[in-house]
Order: structure tokens, then C-alpha cells, then sequence
């Protein structure tokens, strides 16, 4: 992911976190959660020239991507962890 990338992804995520506070996204329809952050993603748009639709696309791929790239390192920091399962530390 670029930096530009990763800039843009903080930026509706920062804006998520103030206009979702208290929701919990797994009980909060998703087009209510994208409703929320319309105001964030037609002024990116504005700003690059660029159709609404364009930015929430980018916005779902670049998420999805962060969402694989820390589930992956949480697998690996899970399998380091069980690869010393048989180590016990006594007081």
C-alpha cells in the first residue's frame, strides 16, 4: 500500500471513528455505516475530480487489503506463539 494509500485510507477511517462512535458495526446495517461516511467520501471526491463511487471502491479495496495484511500477521504472531506452546515458565 503507498503512503497516498495510506493517507487516504486514515483520513474516512479518522472520520469513521468520530461519526460512528458507540455503533457497533456488527449489529449497524452496513448502508447506514456508508451513509455515515458520505460527507467524508464526496468531499475526497470533490477534491480529486473524481465520482463518489470511485472513492467508496477504493475505500473497500484498500480496507480489505489492511484487514488481510493484519490477519496475516496476526496468524504469524500466532504461530510463533504456538511453535513455543511446550515452554513453561515457573516462578
Amino acid at each position: 500500500m503507498s503512503k497516498e494509500d495510506e493517507i487516504f485510507l486514515e483520513r474516512i477511517n479518522a472520520f469513521a471513528d468520530e461519526v460512528l462512535e458507540g455503533i457497533d458495526p456488527q449489529k449497524t446495517q452496513v448502508g447506514f455505516q456508508l451513509e455515515k461516511l458520505k460527507p467524508i467520501m464526496e468531499t475526497i471526491a470533490e477534491e480529486n475530480g473524481q465520482a463518489v463511487e470511485e472513492v467508496f471502491i477504493r475505500y473497500m479495496d484498500l480496507a480489505s487489503e489492511r484487514s488481510v495484511t493484519m490477519e496475516r500477521k496476526f496468524q504469524s504472531t500466532l504461530g510463533n506463539m504456538n511453535s513455543y506452546g511446550d515452554v513453561f515458565i515457573h516462578d
